[in-house]
This record gives structure tokens, sequence and C-alpha cells, in this order.
């Protein structure tokens, strides 16, 4: 498994959208596709139907040497083993906590990655420990359709602040990724260009030879 200062694609199974295409075969086409990490986004689904996905994916995204990551539900990634979990600022801050290793505990693990939306934010986020930071969204998408876009201008931010591997996320596809690069990310997350793309494997391979 790649150190997260070595991976470059990020991409997701997002129960809104496969649009009916299996979760397991979707995870095993993204791993096929060279991503890094794969995060199971299932927003409204029932706890008991996540953990279940979550059970199915593991093993695939293991055997790929590929970071399965739990959106949302840090008890549920520890009792299933992932390697990461991700939160937004309102699942971590907003719950009382400042450290990632006071919601980790002894265990140190799994790795931790939070949103972040501007600089404050991202500082915010590289105090607590963070592993990793998303950030984003860089243009509006329809995977969060109330936040509002934070422009290359923090992405450009990112690039000479942030001191530990950050993903940029949000409305980023093939027509977008130069801007995006040039701004200064060298790490990417994708959903629905990825998600909603003819041939997955073939979409992820192809984002990852425009990062060159």
């Amino acid at each position: 498994m790649k150190s997260l200062a070595d991976c470059r694609l990020y991409t997701f199974v997002d129960t809104a959208y496969l649009h009916g295409r299996d979760p397991v075969e979707t995870t095993r086409a993204l791993c096929d596709g060279g991503s890094d990490l794969i995060q199971l986004r299932a927003k409204g689904e029932p706890l008991e139907v996540v953990l279940q996905m979550a059970r199915r994916l593991l093993p695939i995204t293991r055997a790929a040497g590929v970071r399965l990551v739990i959106n949302d539900y840090f008890a549920l990634a520890q009792n299933v083993g992932a390697d990461v979990c991700h939160l937004g600022q309102e699942d971590f801050f907003d719950a009382g906590y400042t450290r990632v290793e006071t919601l980790r505990k002894s265990t140190g693990h799994p790795e931790i990655g939070l949103s972040t939306h501007s600089p404050e934010q991202a500082l915010r986020a590289m105090a607590a420990g963070a592993d990793y930071l998303a950030v984003g969204p860089v243009w509006a998408t329809g995977t969060k359709p109330t936040a509002s876009p934070v422009t290359l201008d923090y992405v450009r931010w990112a690039s000479t602040q942030i001191d530990r591997p950050w993903f940029a996320i949000g409305g980023i596809n093939l027509d977008r990724l130069d801007a995006v690069v040039e701004a200064g990310a060298t790490r990417i997350c994708v959903v629905s260009a990825i998600l909603q793309s003819a041939d997955i494997a073939a979409s992820c391979r192809e984002f990852l030879r425009r990062l060159g």
C-alpha cells in the first residue's frame, strides 16, 4: 500500500451515483484503474447497510493495495478494520474533538482525513493532526449542492501552506483537470466524472495519465 504522500487518485463508491451498478464490481473497476483510495459514501443508507457494504468491499481493496475510506462513520470504520475514515468539519470539530488521537485513542487506526473549505479550516485540521486534508469544493458539485465553491484560489494557497498530503475535490473532471493541476494540486478526488463514465477503469487511467 502506498504512503499517502505517494497517492494521487482518490475515487468513490457513492451510492447516489451507482445508478444500479454493483458496488463490488465498481470497486474492482476502480482498483483496476489505479485508484489509490476508494471512499464508501452512502448518505441516507441505514448503518447496517453501510456496514455490510464495507465488509464486502474491504477484501477487494486490501487485495489491490488500495485504502478503503469510510465516510462519516468512525466507529464503523474501526469495527470493520477500514484503513481510513473521512470526516467533515461538523463530524469532528462540531462534535467537540480537537485532536485526531482523542478519537482514535490508543489504537492509532484508522487514518483520519478532514474536509476543509478555507485556509482557517486547513490550519485547524493540521493542528488537529489529520493524516490528510480535502480541499474543496473547488467548483460547484452535485455531491455537495449547498456548499459554496472555494475556487482555485484556495488550491493555490494549499499548494504552499499545507504541510501534509491533501486532495483537491469538487467538480473536477477532465476538462478542468489542467486548471486544478496548474493551481498546484498533485492529488485529486473524483466522484461523478468517473462513476458516470461508461468504463470506470479506463476513466481512472485517463485521469492518472493526465495528472502526469
